[in-house]
């Protein structure tokens, strides 16, 4: 199944979290943070939102970091994915 995000939606899937520290000290699953930082799989075309016009600033396979609290989780295909909008994506990683 395919997900086109509407407006200024990006869909973005988490990248997984290390599961060892830099010093080799393996996580449990509690101990994890969730992820802040994920791959754009969807961008939405942008337009009018809120009376302003918006330019999509994201493509398609960029690694971004998002807001900790943002977006809205669904699971399609057995994929766990995020729906968030633009403004809740904080920086692009190259």
């Amino acid at each position: 199944m395919q997900v086109k995000p509407l407006s200024d939606r990006v869909v973005i899937k988490n990248i997984e979290a290390e599961e060892t520290t830099k010093s080799g000290i393996v996580l449990p699953g509690a101990a994890k943070e969730k992820p802040q930082m994920a791959e754009v799989l969807a961008v939405g075309p942008g337009g009018v939102v809120d009376g302003k016009e918006v330019k999509m600033q994201v493509k398609v396979g960029q690694k971004v970091i998002y807001s900790k609290y943002a977006g809205t989780e669904v699971k399609i295909d057995g994929d766990e994915l995020i729906i968030v909008r633009q403004n809740d994506i904080l920086a692009v990683v190259e």
